[in-house]
């Protein structure tokens, strides 16, 4: 395929529009992140990156925590108003018509409406240039119980996350596959083989 090279940009698609709460159960705010992912397993550590001109900027940079929620279809537009009206002017939580829900660990409140809320107390904060990056370990995650199979399995494939991808949102959709499928297959197919050999 032929391609052409452009100049330096952040064309790394599709990220997650999530919804970043911070503050307390009385003041809080919700600021939309794209910038966001995990970077460790153990301990599990995220980090969000924020200009530091945003209103929720110094809120999560005086507490050291934040918890980040999920964004489903249904939560996709009040994710767009987050992102781009400031939480020094309104109340995003009333304009939205989003519940407030406390968690276990901070201070701050998740949104209920989402389906899985990480909580996350921020361990350094690295400026990079036009963002600083709070880097944080997750020290709880919330799971709504109707995502939740008869095993115990999370089943986030039944809670219409959403996508963000070059200014557009997007619902996830068709499975392509499971972690790991490709060298299961082979397995398979050996294992198959085998069985078909001993039979013989």
């Amino acid at each position: 395929m032929q391609k052409q090279t452009w100049k330096p940009s952040t064309l790394i698609a599709p990220i997650p529009p999530a919804m970043v709460t911070c503050g307390t159960m009385e003041e809080s705010n919700i600021i939309t992140i794209a910038w966001t992912g995990i970077v460790n397993t153990i301990p599990p550590m995220t980090y969000i990156s924020v200009r530091p001109e945003r209103y929720s900027y110094d809120i999560i940079k005086n507490s050291g925590e934040f918890v980040i929620n999920l964004t489903t279809s249904n939560l996709v537009r009040a994710a767009d108003f987050c992102g781009v009206r400031s939480g020094a002017n309104l109340n995003k939580f009333e304009e939205m018509k989003l519940t407030k829900a406390p968690v276990s660990q901070l201070s701050c409140p998740c949104i209920d409406e989402s389906p899985l809320n990480l909580e996350c107390k921020v361990k350094e904060i690295i400026p990079l240039g036009s963002h600083h990056m709070f880097l944080a370990e997750i020290v709880a995650v919330n799971v709504a119980e109707e995502y939740i199979d008869e095993s115990g399995r999370l089943r986030l494939d039944k809670a219409s996350i959403a996508a963000f991808a070059h200014g557009e949102y997007y619902e996830l959709g068709r499975k392509l596959g499971s972690f790991g499928y490709s060298v299961q297959k082979k397995k398979k197919a050996k294992n198959n083989k085998l069985n078909k050999n001993r039979r013989k």
